[in-house]
């Protein structure tokens, strides 16, 4: 069975030298002090190896079950759901007046890494009830939020996002689900919607079910679009439970992975429910949700990889097969282990070298988040707006691609279910289609992202990058950073030079461009925080670290990236280039 240690002194490293968070002057930062973080880790890794990590296997394999009309969970997920409760997890980072802790997202984002990675369908029932308390608590109003929210920073109250229709995926604009205005202010909910992850489960006594709907009067597509409120059970004016509401659970998807969570058909058959935010604004109060989605989606993608790349390690040390080319290295066995090999290296060295950097990325846009919510910075809401379908959509694609190469370092036994590999590639491959597909995420960053402001944040973060190259210019020990991240950058803006000499005489020239410009764009966020992590290395060895060979290990993974991962960026520019022609050139029926 696999096994799974979180990795907080990575976490501390980029918390405390990278970012620096407590010199940040974000409001809240000033309690992150490294003992304080230290001892959060370790409990939440404590939590993720003992009761989480051991659930992940046997909950893939018992997956959930309709039972009349109740889902059950697989065996020991309710016991262990209330002791996440217990703990306190749940509202690490939720507002103190509805039973929160406070906690900054930063936090709250490190902490999920570690749950994600020891049993991710487990951490989607409070994942998601996280998103919908967020909309609640921006968009509801004073008694919406004073009835829903403390229940739901417990998670004894979940929540869901219902969004997708069996005729309508990304084009909300299609949906059919309907709301009736009633006399007494609420809406009659009629409709099906399809993909709702922990819509129906024995885990909590309400679930909170945000639901799009049209109601009459909004016009045609996603303008005449509201979202409502709809709970499982309806809740009386003292606070406790009263009658079923008309939804239930159709049926159970049979899915690839993920098991362990219940992917539900929702039927609403006149179901109650309140619109929260305003009428024919549901998409605002939505994104709400979709955009802490998708960063936490990316999360998803390189935290399922970081699990399975551990367990390759592992593997890796303890098998043997065959000498390695230079000498024997094991002359009291029959062969070498694994990982002397070359290409063994190779294959594990790209898969530490994303892990690293991909983390240092998230939480990067976790405290960007943190500084528009908390410091009311705009400038900070800009570039994690910017930054958003690039962390959901490369993270994601890289994180599978990573899984899949830890599956391949065990070789036969990856392809086989009892080794727990195929488990790791079968849960990350959702993460590239849900909350948006990767396609919809290249094009909305192509789309909409890149102009939005005038180009005000793109233009932002190539600024970013060149006084990072030029401070850094002739510091020792940074030659292989700075150089390939200018050419990395230098390929980033001939990319979006391309877009804006042809995107409007030809929008297909754009759009064809699209997947690898949001690629491109990962390389070169992933360029810059290794460069950012080498200088924290680098000054750590400077100042007589107690632990040298973790700084030197980081500097050898980063020069890794630089020299054999980041030079991708010239090969998607030359995608770019070549523009629509390649892309369009068959006509559909030739297919």
């Amino acid at each position: 069975m696999p096994s799974y240690t979180a990795p907080t002194k990575d976490m501390q490293f980029v918390l405390h030298e990278v970012l620096k968070v407590t010199e940040t002057g974000v409001p809240g930062y000033e309690d992150l002090e490294a003992d304080f973080t230290e001892a959060v880790l370790e409990a939440a890794g404590k939590v993720a190896s003992e009761v989480l990590a051991p659930l992940n296997a046997s909950g893939d394999q018992e997956g959930c079950h309709l039972e009349n009309g109740v889902v059950r969970t697989p065996k020991g997920f309710k016991a262990a759901f209330e002791a996440m409760k217990d703990g306190g997890w749940t509202a690490l980072d939720c507002d103190p007046e509805y039973g929160g802790q406070g906690m900054p997202y930063l936090l709250g984002c490190a902490v999920g890494e570690i749950f994600v990675s020891a049993n991710m369908a487990f951490n989607m029932y409070q994942g998601l009830t996280h998103g919908a308390y967020s909309a609640i608590h921006v968009h509801g109003t004073p008694e919406q939020k004073a009835t829903y929210l403390p229940k739901m920073v417990s998670c004894d109250w979940t929540g869901t996002m219902n969004l997708t229709e069996p005729h309508c995926g990304t084009d909300l604009g299609l949906m059919r689900t309907k709301a009736e205005p009633q006399d007494d202010g609420s809406y009659r909910i009629t409709g099906q919607k399809i993909f709702i992850s922990a819509g129906e489960h024995d885990l909590a006594e309400n679930i909170i079910h945000l639901v799009l709907a049209k109601a009459p009067g909004g016009g045609e597509g996603t303008k005449g679009v509201s979202l409502f409120i709809v709970p499982k059970f309806l809740v009386n004016e003292d606070g406790s439970l009263g009658d079923r509401n008309g939804v239930a659970v159709g049926s159970i998807e049979e899915k690839m992975g993920i098991h362990g969570n219940a992917t539900c058909v929702m039927n609403y058959d006149g179901a109650k429910g309140w619109l929260l935010g305003d009428l024919h604004k549901g998409m605002r109060a939505m994104f709400t949700m979709m955009n802490e989605a998708r960063l936490g989606v990316g999360l998803q993608g390189y935290a399922v990889a970081e699990a399975a790349y551990q367990n390759a390690v592992t593997y890796a040390k303890d098998r043997l097969q065959g000498r390695a080319v230079t000498g024997v290295e094991n002359p009291s066995g029959p062969a070498d282990p694994l990982i002397v090999h070359p290409d063994i290296r190779r294959n594990l060295m790209d898969q530490k070298s994303f892990l690293e950097g991909a983390r240092a990325f998230t939480f990067w846009g976790a405290h960007l988040i943190d500084r528009g919510h908390r410091a009311e910075d705009a400038d900070a809401e800009g570039l994690i707006s910017l930054m958003t379908p690039v962390i959901k959509g490369f993270l994601t694609d890289k994180g599978f691609e990573t899984a899949v190469n830890a599956q391949q370092v065990y070789g036969g036994h990856g392809y086989i279910e009892e080794w727990g590999m195929s488990q790791f590639v079968r849960d990350a491959r959702i993460a590239m289609i849900y909350e948006g597909a990767n396609g919809v995420q290249a094009l909305d960053l192509v789309g909409r992202k890149l102009a939005a402001d005038g180009g005000k944040h793109v233009m932002a973060f190539f600024e970013m990058v060149k006084a990072f190259c030029k401070e850094n210019a002739e510091v020792e020990g940074m030659e292989p950073f700075v150089g390939p991240l200018k050419a990395a950058s230098k390929d980033l803006q001939a990319a979006g030079m391309f877009f804006m000499q042809n995107g409007m005489k030809n929008p297909n020239a754009a759009l064809a461009g699209s997947y690898d410009f949001m690629h491109l764009f990962g390389h070169v966020c992933l360029g810059l925080m290794w460069g950012r992590m080498a200088k924290a290395a680098l000054e750590a060895l400077a100042a007589g670290a107690a632990d040298p060979a973790f700084y030197e290990t980081k500097l050898a993974t980063g020069r890794y990236y630089m020299a054999r991962q980041l030079p991708m960026t010239a090969t998607h520019l030359a995608r770019i280039n070549s523009g629509a022609d390649p892309v369009m050139a068959l006509a559909a029926e030739a297919f």
